[in-house]
């Protein structure tokens, strides 16, 4: 069964890190954009971050760009997202997502992932 499973939210300060996983089963992983999303109460799920399939190609919101790093490992079938400087505003659900994409241009809709984890709830707090 395919399958997205995330970790490592959590709450943390201003200004401090966080280090989101997803898991990733049931399909042919290395093949697949990936991506993360998040969504606050009340707001539209919106991306965050995205990599090809081969990693070499990435994209940013512009509210995360300099602060967030999205990164896999196609051998651990693994893609990370490194939050640093958090503010207020990056609290959400954080959101794993698989797209079946072999190219390097990126899609940032949701309509372009068909896979989705369950999410993980990030809340940074003074």
């Amino acid at each position: 069964q395919e399958r997205l499973v995330e970790f490592g939210g959590g709450l943390v300060q201003i200004g401090g890190s966080l280090r989101l996983s997803c898991a990733a089963s049931g399909r042919a992983f290395s093949t697949y954009a990936m991506a993360w999303f998040r969504q606050a109460p009340g707001k539209e799920r919106d991306i965050v971050a995205a990599i090809s399939w081969t990693g070499s190609s990435t994209y940013y919101a512009n509210s995360v760009k300099g602060r967030f790093t999205i990164s896999r490992d196609n051998a651990k079938n693994t893609v990370h997202l490194q939050m640093n400087t958090l503010k207020p505003e990056d609290t959400a659900v954080y959101y794993c997502a698989a797209e079946p994409n072999l190219s390097q241009r990126l899609s940032e809709g949701r309509s372009f992932y068909d896979l989705w984890g369950q999410g993980t709830q990030v809340t940074v707090s003074s």
